[in-house]
Protein backbone atom coordinates (compact mmCIF):
# COMPACT_ATOMS: atom_id res chain seq x y z
CA UNK A 1 0.00 0.00 0.00
CA UNK A 2 1.33 3.50 -0.81
CA UNK A 3 2.29 5.66 2.14
CA UNK A 4 -0.83 7.38 3.50
CA UNK A 5 -1.12 11.14 3.42
CA UNK A 6 -0.53 12.49 6.94
CA UNK A 7 -3.27 14.10 9.04
CA UNK A 8 -3.82 17.75 8.35
CA UNK A 9 -5.59 20.59 10.11
CA UNK A 10 -7.00 23.57 8.24
CA UNK A 11 -6.86 26.63 10.53
CA UNK A 12 -10.14 27.83 9.05
CA UNK A 13 -11.95 24.80 10.46
CA UNK A 14 -10.78 25.27 14.03
CA UNK A 15 -14.11 26.83 15.01
CA UNK A 16 -16.39 24.92 12.63
CA UNK A 17 -19.55 23.94 14.54
CA UNK A 18 -21.14 20.52 14.77
CA UNK A 19 -24.66 19.89 15.96
CA UNK A 20 -25.02 16.13 16.14
CA UNK A 21 -22.60 13.70 17.83
CA UNK A 22 -22.29 10.68 15.57
CA UNK A 23 -19.80 7.82 15.63
CA UNK A 24 -18.00 7.56 12.31
CA UNK A 25 -18.30 11.29 11.69
CA UNK A 26 -15.80 12.63 9.18
CA UNK A 27 -15.28 15.79 11.20
CA UNK A 28 -11.51 15.25 11.43
CA UNK A 29 -11.09 13.89 7.91
CA UNK A 30 -12.99 16.89 6.55
CA UNK A 31 -9.68 18.77 6.85
CA UNK A 32 -8.35 16.55 4.04
CA UNK A 33 -11.60 16.13 2.11
CA UNK A 34 -12.75 19.72 1.59
CA UNK A 35 -9.51 20.78 -0.17
CA UNK A 36 -10.52 18.25 -2.84
CA UNK A 37 -13.67 20.20 -3.71
CA UNK A 38 -12.86 22.10 -6.93
CA UNK A 39 -13.04 25.89 -6.98
CA UNK A 40 -15.90 25.66 -9.49
CA UNK A 41 -18.07 23.52 -7.18
CA UNK A 42 -21.65 24.76 -7.34
CA UNK A 43 -23.32 22.36 -4.91
CA UNK A 44 -22.07 19.70 -2.49
CA UNK A 45 -24.37 16.70 -2.09
CA UNK A 46 -23.89 14.49 0.98
CA UNK A 47 -26.31 11.52 0.78
CA UNK A 48 -25.05 9.53 3.78
CA UNK A 49 -25.49 12.55 6.00
CA UNK A 50 -24.84 11.35 9.56
CA UNK A 51 -23.37 14.40 11.26
CA UNK A 52 -23.02 16.20 7.88
CA UNK A 53 -19.41 16.96 8.80
CA UNK A 54 -18.17 17.51 5.26
CA UNK A 55 -21.09 19.74 4.27
CA UNK A 56 -20.60 21.81 7.42
CA UNK A 57 -16.87 22.15 6.78
CA UNK A 58 -17.41 23.15 3.15
CA UNK A 59 -20.02 25.77 3.97
CA UNK A 60 -17.97 27.06 6.92
CA UNK A 61 -15.15 27.73 4.45
CA UNK A 62 -17.66 28.94 1.84
CA UNK A 63 -16.63 26.35 -0.70
CA UNK A 64 -19.34 26.04 -3.31
CA UNK A 65 -22.60 27.94 -3.40
CA UNK A 66 -24.77 25.59 -1.34
CA UNK A 67 -25.08 22.04 -0.01
CA UNK A 68 -27.71 19.34 0.33
CA UNK A 69 -27.64 16.63 2.97
CA UNK A 70 -29.77 13.50 2.78
CA UNK A 71 -30.09 9.97 4.11
CA UNK A 72 -32.52 7.05 3.98
CA UNK A 73 -32.86 7.40 7.77
CA UNK A 74 -36.02 9.53 7.85
CA UNK A 75 -35.98 10.30 11.61
CA UNK A 76 -32.40 11.54 11.27
CA UNK A 77 -33.37 13.82 8.40
CA UNK A 78 -36.37 15.12 10.34
CA UNK A 79 -33.90 16.07 13.05
CA UNK A 80 -31.70 17.84 10.51
CA UNK A 81 -34.70 19.70 9.13
CA UNK A 82 -35.42 21.06 12.61
CA UNK A 83 -31.75 22.01 13.06
CA UNK A 84 -31.94 24.09 9.88
CA UNK A 85 -35.43 25.53 10.34
CA UNK A 86 -35.81 26.11 14.09
CA UNK A 87 -32.60 25.50 16.03
CA UNK A 88 -33.67 27.49 19.09
CA UNK A 89 -37.01 25.69 19.44
CA UNK A 90 -35.18 22.39 19.07
CA UNK A 91 -32.70 23.50 21.73
CA UNK A 92 -35.58 24.33 24.09
CA UNK A 93 -37.09 20.86 23.61
CA UNK A 94 -33.69 19.28 24.29
CA UNK A 95 -33.25 21.42 27.41
CA UNK A 96 -36.54 20.16 28.82
CA UNK A 97 -35.50 16.53 28.33
CA UNK A 98 -32.05 17.19 29.77
CA UNK A 99 -33.44 18.63 33.00
CA UNK A 100 -36.16 16.00 33.35
CA UNK A 101 -33.56 13.21 33.31
CA UNK A 102 -31.68 14.36 36.39
CA UNK A 103 -33.64 12.41 39.02
CA UNK A 104 -33.03 9.03 37.30
CA UNK A 105 -30.93 9.34 34.12
CA UNK A 106 -30.95 5.62 33.21
CA UNK A 107 -34.70 5.14 33.54
CA UNK A 108 -35.38 8.42 31.78
CA UNK A 109 -33.12 7.49 28.87
CA UNK A 110 -34.96 4.18 28.46
CA UNK A 111 -38.30 6.01 28.49
CA UNK A 112 -37.17 8.51 25.85
CA UNK A 113 -35.81 5.68 23.70
CA UNK A 114 -39.18 3.91 23.85
CA UNK A 115 -40.97 7.15 23.05
CA UNK A 116 -38.67 7.85 20.09
CA UNK A 117 -39.20 4.38 18.63
CA UNK A 118 -42.95 5.03 18.75
CA UNK A 119 -43.04 8.67 17.60
CA UNK A 120 -39.69 9.46 15.88
CA UNK A 121 -39.76 12.94 17.42
CA UNK A 122 -36.57 14.78 16.40
CA UNK A 123 -35.75 16.21 19.82
CA UNK A 124 -35.92 12.72 21.32
CA UNK A 125 -33.36 11.53 18.77
CA UNK A 126 -31.11 14.48 19.58
CA UNK A 127 -31.25 13.57 23.27
CA UNK A 128 -30.46 9.90 22.52
CA UNK A 129 -27.49 10.85 20.33
CA UNK A 130 -26.17 13.10 23.09
CA UNK A 131 -26.50 10.39 25.74
CA UNK A 132 -25.88 7.04 24.02
CA UNK A 133 -22.65 5.07 24.33
CA UNK A 134 -19.87 6.62 22.21
CA UNK A 135 -22.50 8.45 20.14
CA UNK A 136 -22.84 5.12 18.34
CA UNK A 137 -26.24 4.65 16.71
CA UNK A 138 -27.54 1.08 16.80
CA UNK A 139 -30.79 -0.32 15.40
CA UNK A 140 -32.44 -3.68 15.93
CA UNK A 141 -33.84 -5.86 13.15
CA UNK A 142 -37.17 -4.03 13.34
CA UNK A 143 -35.48 -0.66 12.85
CA UNK A 144 -35.79 0.41 16.49
CA UNK A 145 -33.07 2.46 18.14
CA UNK A 146 -31.55 0.10 20.71
CA UNK A 147 -28.26 1.62 21.84
CA UNK A 148 -27.87 2.00 25.61
CA UNK A 149 -26.90 5.12 27.56
CA UNK A 150 -23.42 6.16 28.57
CA UNK A 151 -23.84 6.14 32.35
CA UNK A 152 -20.78 8.33 32.89
CA UNK A 153 -22.30 11.44 31.35
CA UNK A 154 -25.61 13.23 30.88
CA UNK A 155 -25.04 14.59 27.37
CA UNK A 156 -24.15 18.12 26.31
CA UNK A 157 -25.47 20.76 28.67
CA UNK A 158 -28.40 22.76 27.28
CA UNK A 159 -26.46 25.98 26.81
CA UNK A 160 -23.71 24.18 24.89
CA UNK A 161 -26.26 22.36 22.74
CA UNK A 162 -28.10 25.59 21.99
CA UNK A 163 -24.88 27.25 20.83
CA UNK A 164 -23.99 24.27 18.62
CA UNK A 165 -27.40 24.12 16.99
CA UNK A 166 -27.55 27.88 16.35
CA UNK A 167 -24.04 28.00 14.88
CA UNK A 168 -24.66 25.00 12.64
CA UNK A 169 -27.92 26.48 11.36
CA UNK A 170 -26.10 29.72 10.50
CA UNK A 171 -23.36 27.91 8.61
CA UNK A 172 -25.91 25.84 6.66
CA UNK A 173 -28.21 28.76 5.85
CA UNK A 174 -29.91 28.12 2.52
CA UNK A 175 -29.01 24.43 2.52
CA UNK A 176 -31.53 21.62 2.22
CA UNK A 177 -32.03 18.43 4.25
CA UNK A 178 -34.27 15.67 2.94
CA UNK A 179 -34.82 11.92 2.95
CA UNK A 180 -33.39 10.24 -0.14
CA UNK A 181 -31.55 7.14 -1.31
CA UNK A 182 -27.93 7.71 -2.33
CA UNK A 183 -28.58 6.21 -5.79
CA UNK A 184 -31.20 8.87 -6.52
CA UNK A 185 -28.83 11.61 -5.37
CA UNK A 186 -26.05 10.28 -7.59
CA UNK A 187 -28.35 9.99 -10.59
CA UNK A 188 -29.46 13.64 -10.45
CA UNK A 189 -26.07 15.23 -9.77
CA UNK A 190 -25.28 18.05 -12.21
CA UNK A 191 -21.91 18.79 -13.85
CA UNK A 192 -21.06 21.52 -11.31
CA UNK A 193 -21.96 19.35 -8.31
CA UNK A 194 -19.71 17.20 -6.16
CA UNK A 195 -21.17 14.22 -4.29
CA UNK A 196 -19.50 13.10 -1.07
CA UNK A 197 -20.35 9.48 -0.19
CA UNK A 198 -19.69 8.02 3.26
CA UNK A 199 -21.62 4.72 3.18
CA UNK A 200 -21.59 1.90 5.74
CA UNK A 201 -18.25 0.14 5.49
CA UNK A 202 -18.05 -3.53 4.56
CA UNK A 203 -16.73 -4.38 8.01
CA UNK A 204 -19.79 -3.02 9.81
CA UNK A 205 -22.77 -2.93 7.46
CA UNK A 206 -23.44 -6.64 7.90
CA UNK A 207 -22.50 -6.75 11.58
CA UNK A 208 -24.90 -8.24 14.09
CA UNK A 209 -25.22 -5.01 16.06
CA UNK A 210 -26.86 -3.28 13.05
CA UNK A 211 -25.23 0.12 13.12
CA UNK A 212 -27.37 1.29 10.24
CA UNK A 213 -31.06 1.09 9.48
CA UNK A 214 -30.23 -0.54 6.14
CA UNK A 215 -27.13 -2.37 4.99
CA UNK A 216 -25.36 -1.59 1.73
CA UNK A 217 -25.00 -4.62 -0.60
CA UNK A 218 -21.60 -4.27 -2.23
CA UNK A 219 -22.54 -5.47 -5.72
CA UNK A 220 -25.42 -3.03 -6.06
CA UNK A 221 -23.25 -0.22 -4.72
CA UNK A 222 -20.50 -0.94 -7.25
CA UNK A 223 -23.12 -0.90 -10.02
CA UNK A 224 -24.34 2.54 -8.94
CA UNK A 225 -20.75 3.82 -8.86
CA UNK A 226 -20.08 2.44 -12.32
CA UNK A 227 -23.17 4.23 -13.64
CA UNK A 228 -22.07 7.49 -12.00
CA UNK A 229 -18.60 7.20 -13.54
CA UNK A 230 -20.24 6.63 -16.93
CA UNK A 231 -22.30 9.80 -16.53
CA UNK A 232 -19.20 11.83 -15.65
CA UNK A 233 -20.35 12.52 -12.09
CA UNK A 234 -17.83 14.14 -9.76
CA UNK A 235 -17.76 12.27 -6.46
CA UNK A 236 -15.57 11.48 -3.47
CA UNK A 237 -16.06 8.24 -1.59
CA UNK A 238 -14.91 7.22 1.88
CA UNK A 239 -15.08 3.44 1.87
CA UNK A 240 -13.18 1.05 4.10
CA UNK A 241 -9.52 1.16 4.97
CA UNK A 242 -7.40 -0.52 7.64
CA UNK A 243 -5.92 -0.11 11.08
CA UNK A 244 -2.25 -0.47 11.95
CA UNK A 245 -1.64 -1.86 15.41
CA UNK A 246 1.99 -1.13 16.21
CA UNK A 247 4.23 -4.02 15.21
CA UNK A 248 1.37 -6.55 15.17
CA UNK A 249 0.39 -5.80 11.59
CA UNK A 250 -2.66 -4.50 9.78
CA UNK A 251 -6.37 -5.28 9.91
CA UNK A 252 -8.43 -4.40 6.84
CA UNK A 253 -12.04 -3.22 7.01
CA UNK A 254 -12.89 -4.56 3.55
CA UNK A 255 -11.74 -5.26 0.00
CA UNK A 256 -10.72 -2.44 -2.34
CA UNK A 257 -13.23 -1.39 -4.96
CA UNK A 258 -12.75 -2.84 -8.48
CA UNK A 259 -9.86 -1.24 -10.34
CA UNK A 260 -11.84 -1.09 -13.57
CA UNK A 261 -14.01 1.66 -12.10
CA UNK A 262 -11.06 3.94 -12.78
CA UNK A 263 -11.24 5.64 -9.37
CA UNK A 264 -8.23 7.42 -7.91
CA UNK A 265 -7.56 5.56 -4.64
CA UNK A 266 -5.98 7.57 -1.85
CA UNK A 267 -5.03 6.58 1.71
CA UNK A 268 -5.47 9.08 4.52
CA UNK A 269 -3.98 8.75 7.98
CA UNK A 270 -6.97 9.50 10.22
CA UNK A 271 -4.96 9.42 13.43
CA UNK A 272 -5.20 7.19 16.48
CA UNK A 273 -8.19 4.86 16.57
CA UNK A 274 -10.42 5.79 19.51
CA UNK A 275 -11.88 2.29 19.55
CA UNK A 276 -8.41 0.74 19.64
CA UNK A 277 -7.43 3.00 22.51
CA UNK A 278 -10.53 1.96 24.47
CA UNK A 279 -9.62 -1.68 23.87
CA UNK A 280 -6.05 -1.15 25.09
CA UNK A 281 -4.59 -1.74 21.62
CA UNK A 282 -3.46 1.64 20.24
CA UNK A 283 -3.73 1.70 16.46
CA UNK A 284 -3.57 4.13 13.57
CA UNK A 285 -6.62 4.31 11.32
CA UNK A 286 -5.95 4.52 7.59
CA UNK A 287 -9.02 5.57 5.61
CA UNK A 288 -9.54 4.94 1.92
CA UNK A 289 -10.75 7.88 -0.16
CA UNK A 290 -11.70 7.40 -3.80
CA UNK A 291 -12.11 10.14 -6.40
CA UNK A 292 -14.13 9.66 -9.57
CA UNK A 293 -12.33 10.27 -12.89
CA UNK A 294 -14.41 13.38 -13.53
CA UNK A 295 -13.46 14.91 -10.19
CA UNK A 296 -9.77 14.04 -10.56
CA UNK A 297 -9.82 15.73 -13.97
CA UNK A 298 -11.47 18.88 -12.56
CA UNK A 299 -8.67 19.03 -9.99
CA UNK A 300 -5.93 18.73 -12.63
CA UNK A 301 -5.18 15.01 -12.50
CA UNK A 302 -3.64 12.61 -9.97
CA UNK A 303 -0.42 14.56 -9.43
CA UNK A 304 -2.36 17.72 -8.68
CA UNK A 305 -4.55 15.78 -6.23
CA UNK A 306 -1.46 14.43 -4.48
CA UNK A 307 -0.03 17.94 -4.26
CA UNK A 308 -3.22 19.20 -2.60
CA UNK A 309 -2.92 16.54 0.12
CA UNK A 310 0.74 17.08 0.93
CA UNK A 311 1.53 18.97 4.14
CA UNK A 312 0.84 22.71 3.89
CA UNK A 313 4.56 23.47 3.96
CA UNK A 314 4.85 21.57 0.70
CA UNK A 315 1.54 22.58 -0.90
CA UNK A 316 -0.20 25.66 0.56
CA UNK A 317 -3.69 24.79 -0.69
CA UNK A 318 -5.64 26.46 2.10
CA UNK A 319 -4.97 29.90 0.60
CA UNK A 320 -7.71 29.40 -1.99
CA UNK A 321 -10.43 29.07 0.66
CA UNK A 322 -12.67 32.01 1.39
CA UNK A 323 -13.00 33.54 4.83
CA UNK A 324 -14.73 31.09 7.21
CA UNK A 325 -18.42 31.63 7.83
CA UNK A 326 -18.95 34.10 10.70
CA UNK A 327 -20.27 32.47 13.87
Amino acid sequence: MPAPFPPRRLPGLADAPHAIPYQGSKRQLAHAIVPLLPPDTVRLLEPFAGSAAVAIAARHLRIGETAEISDVNEPLMRLWQRVLAEPLALAADYERLWHEQLSDPKAYYDAVRTRFNETHEPHCLLYLLARCVKAAVRYNREGGFNQGPDRRRLGARPDAMRARLAATARVLTGCRAHTADYADVLSRALPGDVVYLDPPYQGVSQARDHRYMAGLPREAFVTRLREAVGRGTSFLLSYDGLSREGSTGERSYGDPLPADLGLLHLHLDAGTSSQGTLNGRPARTIESLYLSPALATRLGGPEAVHAILRPPSEAPTAARFRTPHPQ
